[in-house]
């Protein structure tokens, strides 16, 4: 492992480098490596599949639909004691 010096860092990236570090937990050292891999190509991506098909239900219920679906889905908050012996 390497070591490098960042020379001339403004006032406003290293509050940012330190917000973010502190954000995930990590040291800065950590936080700047991230942000160094992903830059240059070497982060792992991750595939996150993202679906949009039930976007247009989204805010659509007003109280009514929201008590019927309450009560439609009633039985489902049912433990059947039984069950799990």
């Amino acid at each position: 492992m390497g070591a490098m010096t960042i020379r001339g860092l403004d006032d406003m990236t290293k509050k940012a480098l330190k917000d973010m570090a502190k954000q995930d937990g990590s040291s800065i050292n950590t936080a700047l490596l991230k942000i160094l891999r992903k830059e240059l190509g070497l982060e792992k991506k991750r595939h996150t599949a993202v679906y949009h098909d039930l976007d247009h239900l989204a805010g659509t219920w007003d109280k009514k639909d929201f008590k019927e679906f309450q009560k439609n889905v009633e039985d489902f908050e049912k433990i059947d004691t039984k069950m799990w012996k």
